[in-house]
C-alpha cells in the first residue's frame, strides 16, 4: 500500500507539477486541519445533507460491509466517474483506515472539488454507529433527507 501512495504522490506532482508545487509551498498546520474530517464532524454534515461520503473501497470490499449512506465508487474508477459526485457538497472520501482516501482526496483537490477523507476511517464509524448512536443518527439522516 506504500508503494501505491507513494506512487500516487509522484504521478499527481508529474501531472500537475505547477498546482503541486504551490500546493506544498503553501501547506501549514491550517492544510492539515482541513484536508480531514472525524466521525462526529462527518456524520453532522450527512445529516444536514452538505457533504456526500463516497467509499472508494473495492466492489468486494463493499458488498462484504458497507455504510448504508456512503457511495461506493472504487478509487480505480474514480476518474472515470466525477459526474456523480455533488460539487454542491463537501466530498469527504473513506475507506477503512484513510490510505486510500487521502489519495482519493489529492485527486479530487486537484479537479476542483471541496474534498476531505474520514482521517479515523469507516471502522471507527462502523464502531461508533452502536445502540443509541446509531438510533440518533438514523432518526436524523431519514427526517433531514425527507425535506
Amino acid at each position: 500500500m506504500k508503494k501505491l501512495l507513494i506512487g500516487m504522490v509522484l504521478l499527481c506532482s508529474l501531472l500537475y507539477s505547477d498546482g503541486f508545487d504551490d500546493y506544498l509551498k503553501n501547506f501549514d498546520y491550517n492544510a492539515i486541519k482541513e484536508m480531514k474530517i472525524r466521525t462526529v464532524e462527518m456524520l453532522n454534515m450527512v445529516e444536514d445533507g452538505t457533504a456526500q461520503v463516497i467509499d472508494i473501497r473495492f466492489p468486494e470490499e463493499y458488498e462484504a460491509w458497507h455504510i448504508g449512506f456512503a457511495k461506493n465508487i472504487p478509487i480505480n474508477e474514480l476518474p472515470d466517474r466525477l459526474n456523480e459526485l455533488d460539487k454542491n457538497k463537501l466530498i469527504i472520501t473513506a475507506c477503512p483506515h484513510n490510505d486510500r482516501a487521502n489519495i482519493a482526496r489529492m485527486f479530487l483537490m486537484f479537479k476542483g472539488y471541496r474534498v476531505r477523507y474520514l482521517s479515523d476511517g469507516l471502522l471507527s464509524t462502523t464502531d461508533y454507529l452502536k445502540g443509541s448512536n446509531a438510533q440518533e443518527f438514523i432518526e436524523e439522516y431519514k427526517k433531514d433527507n425527507a425535506k
